[in-house]
């Protein structure tokens, strides 16, 4: 067996006096696609965070593709291997989308601007906005930004993909052009943690659900036996708010 690509070993963290995550252990295997799922204040976008470092932890263990996060150099390495898509776009507003997926391509993995070009172009069609790039971020509706930052990460070459409520910031109608994306990535093998409260997409894309609540794994499960039976009572009782089942 391949050693799983991400390796999270007993992760404390916290915050003052609060507990985000306690004892927090969990495998992704390569091509795995994982969504995380829980009321909010669960630690499910601090887990998240920890992935790439992003959030410091307090004790435990992860390690990403063979390369423990434990220095600043290895840190560095994992970030170039993971691409992470937030609530919020964090787009330069002062560049052009073709000029927002060229920038870190050329100054972190040392492309020519040609080839740079090249993959943002492949990228924008890719993720169906080929037409926009010359555009600036505030000229776009909150669903084709956020296309346009999962292009931007997928510029890198990454070899995971993490998405924090990627959807949670967009209006209804937008929420299905980033999953529309999301979904093709997965079934192209893509390793990708997603925290989302989209049951539909979990269903349709995860190998596995994961159910947090105060900072621990309550359930983890195949997206058939999570939503049709669910074996904790705190999974079947956030499962019922947010379903609607009686």
């Amino acid at each position: 067996m391949a050693e799983p690509i991400i390796q999270i070993e007993d992760i404390h963290k916290r915050f003052g006096r609060v507990q985000a995550l306690r004892g927090v252990s969990l495998n992704v295997e390569k091509g795995e696609v994982v969504v995380i799922i829980g009321p909010s204040g669960s630690g499910k976008s601090t887990l998240l965070r920890c992935i790439n470092r992003l959030e410091e932890y307090n004790s435990g263990k992860i390690v990403v593709d063979g390369i423990p996060l434990d220095t600043t150099e290895n840190i560095n390495a994992v970030r170039r291997e993971v691409g992470m898509v937030f609530q919020q776009f964090n787009l330069f507003s002062h560049l052009s989308v073709l000029d927002n997926l060229v920038l870190a391509q050329c100054q972190v993995r040392k492309r020519s601007r040609e080839e740079a070009v090249e993959t943002a172009r492949q990228l924008l069609k890719k993720v169906g906005i080929p037409e926009k790039e010359g555009a600036f971020p505030g000229q776009l509706s909150g669903g084709q930004q956020q296309r346009v930052a999962i292009a931007r990460a997928l510029a890198m070459n990454p070899k995971i993909m993490l998405f924090d409520e990627p959807t949670s910031a967009l209006d209804p109608e937008m929420i299905k052009e980033v999953l529309d994306v999301m979904a093709a990535l997965a079934a192209e093998g893509m390793t990708m943690v997603v925290v989302s409260h989209e049951m539909g997409f979990a269903r349709a894309a995860a190998d596995r659900m994961i159910f947090m609540d105060e900072g621990r794994i309550v359930e983890m499960a195949s997206p058939k036996e999570f939503f049709t039976n669910p074996k904790e009572e705190r999974s079947r009782a956030f499962l019922s708010k947010v379903l609607h089942i009686h």
